[in-house]
């Protein structure tokens, strides 16, 4: 459209007080609106323009501002050190960017301002590695979706976590769809996707007890499923074993340049040289991207809302299942119905637009549409099995595709930005690319050499559940550590727990060893094992009661001592 026509548009159709001008080869949107959906409705227009982005400046009257710092650390523990390469953002586009450059002699660091590995978007999805049909054709996002997913037998073998080519069905309950299964089969031929179309019989053959009055639908063989946080930290812990530091609780607050390249980078814990910035910060990198001096996109973040059931239906269906009006144009991937590794069910997510980028709220609106829809595709269901209900946030562009390319203006910063959804299933391929980008950055200003003590096998440590009987009492008369049930929903073994806080990358929270062995996300959400985890870390690592935090800074279970422990507390478990 017509960058005048454009203007026209937005101020016509928003507000005539919004000042539009052109920055970085993208459309500038500033000024105040009524709400929230004015600022994602002047995004939108914005968009339309052939400019590389939006940078929508705009605010909504009575907005709150977001704290995002979960810390008040405060040193200099990182002051004055240089690194090779600086990576922003540890989730599972960070993590396994480091990974794939730790196969490099070079120094690399991974910073976040959390206290752990995925700690947001990377722990807050549905773990599903999707075949690649929804993208547009021609995007990065097909592009990267399309090639990770065939990507995962390889990086689950060496990286030692679960991965399930589950395939799945996408079905649909009106007659006249079918008639659109010419451009469903075009569509997916442009990105490279396998599917069948497969009628009413074949569909109950393959998903028994779902609907008996769907029409039709697709079978697409490649989806799979990982526990995208196991997964995550499997990057992270291989990188490290392969020399990469990582630390927490840390965060940018300026970045200094000289002839358009980054030499270093101010933070909390001191200022830390570097030959290459790479922005993987997910919902924070357009600030990222600000802060550096090469700005041209906005984050704005769509929330998705995620209910897990019970395991106990977790043999009602094989795969995942969706049912859909095939619209491909909307943001969301639909929501599921999804068999994950572990065995429960998932059901979601939804999506819409909100202002906040760490609002992690539900809605009771949310989780009961989420229930109806795929409750009519599986009856079997009901709000009885639901264990809890939790949510995410997708690092949306406004042009809606990824941004992944070496900065145009500051010629070591690299942007890995505008990761949503598919990006889980995108990680593996947008890892190997942004190597190469690297590598090509480093080459230019030194000499560099494959790193020859690298390995890209993760051993990992004993994970019962996956193990036969006899596997399990190899380990338990080796170590009866993992013969003691800290959490008997999830069956997790006190030698777990153990295991992953004297990891390469200690879990000293809660919601660490959660995210790490699943203690405390079976049906009684930690009710039972809690206290129990208390006594652990405490013995493990010697921090003190009211000083365990669930997660980040605030988060103190335990605020006075009022009743010691008994001696036995360990041997009762």
């Amino acid at each position: 459209m017509n960058i005048q026509k454009l203007k026209n548009k937005i101020k016509k159709d928003i507000s005539y007080d919004i000042d539009i001008s052109i920055q970085n080869n993208a459309l500038k949107l500033e000024g105040v609106v009524e709400n929230w959906e004015q600022v994602i409705k002047a995004g939108k227009i914005a968009a339309m323009s052939d400019f590389d982005g939006v940078i929508n400046n705009l605010k909504f009257i009575n907005q709150e501002k977001e704290n995002f710092i979960n810390t008040d650390l405060k040193d200099n523990k990182l002051n004055n050190k240089k690194y090779d390469v600086i990576i922003i953002g540890a989730g599972i586009i960070g993590c396994s960017i480091a990974r794939e450059l730790s196969k490099w002699n070079i120094k690399i660091l991974v910073i976040d301002k959390e206290n752990d590995i995925a700690v947001h978007t990377s722990s807050r999805n549905d773990g599903m590695i999707h075949p690649g049909l929804s993208p547009k054709p021609g995007t990065k996002k097909a592009y990267y979706n399309v090639l990770g997913n065939k990507l995962y037998e390889k990086k689950s073998k060496e990286l030692n976590f679960e991965f399930k080519r589950t395939g799945s069905l996408i079905v649909f309950d009106k007659w006249h769809l079918k008639f659109i299964s010419p451009f469903i089969k075009l569509r997916a031929k442009k990105n490279g996707v396998y599917l069948k179309y497969v009628d009413k019989k074949q569909i109950n053959m393959i998903e028994p007890n779902i609907d008996k009055n769907l029409i039709g639908g697709f079978l697409i063989p490649s989806t799979g499923i990982i526990s995208p946080y196991k997964t995550t930290i499997a990057y992270a812990e291989n990188a490290v074993e392969n020399g990469v530091d990582i630390s927490f609780e840390t965060f940018l607050k300026d970045v200094y340049k000289e002839n358009n390249e980054v030499v270093y980078i101010e933070t909390n814990r001191g200022r830390i040289f570097t030959k290459c910035l790479i922005n993987c910060a997910g919902v924070h990198s357009d600030e990222v991207a600000e802060i550096v001096g090469d700005r041209f996109y906005t984050i704005h973040p769509r929330k998705g809302e995620i209910i897990i059931l019970d395991k106990k239906t977790g043999n009602f269906i094989n795969s995942v299942v969706s049912k859909t009006d095939f619209n491909l144009k909307n943001n969301s991937k639909g929501g599921g119905i999804i068999k994950t590794v572990e065995e429960n069910l998932l059901l979601g997510p939804n999506a819409y637009e909100q202002p906040y980028k760490e609002d992690y709220s539900t809605t009771s609106k949310g989780i009961n549409e989420i229930m109806n829809k795929h409750s009519s595709v599986l009856k079997q269901i009901n709000k009885k099995d639901i264990i809890t209900y939790f949510s995410g946030t997708r690092a949306s562009t406004y042009k809606e595709d990824f941004i992944i390319k070496q900065s145009s203006k500051i010629s070591n910063f690299i942007h890995v930005s505008g990761i949503q959804s598919p990006g889980i299933a995108s990680a593996p391929s947008i890892s190997e690319d942004v190597e190469k980008i690297t590598i090509n950055i480093l080459k230019s200003k030194t000499n560099i050499n494959q790193n020859i003590k690298y390995s890209p096998n993760r051993k990992g440590y004993p994970i019962l559940y996956l193990l036969e009987d006899k596997e399990k009492n190899r380990i338990i008369n080796k170590n009866p550590d993992f013969g003691k049930i800290v959490c008997r929903c999830e069956m997790i073994s006190y030698g777990e727990i153990k295991s992953v806080i004297h990891s390469n990358i200690p879990a000293i929270t809660l919601d660490a060893i959660k995210r790490r062995t699943r203690v405390g996300m079976g049906r009684c959400q930690g009710g039972f094992c809690t206290p129990l985890l208390l006594k652990i870390i405490h013995e493990e690592t010697g921090i003190e009661y009211e000083k365990i935090l669930k997660k980040g800074l605030g988060s103190n279970l335990i605020f006075k001592e009022t009743k010691k422990f008994g001696d036995d507390f360990i041997e009762r478990i």
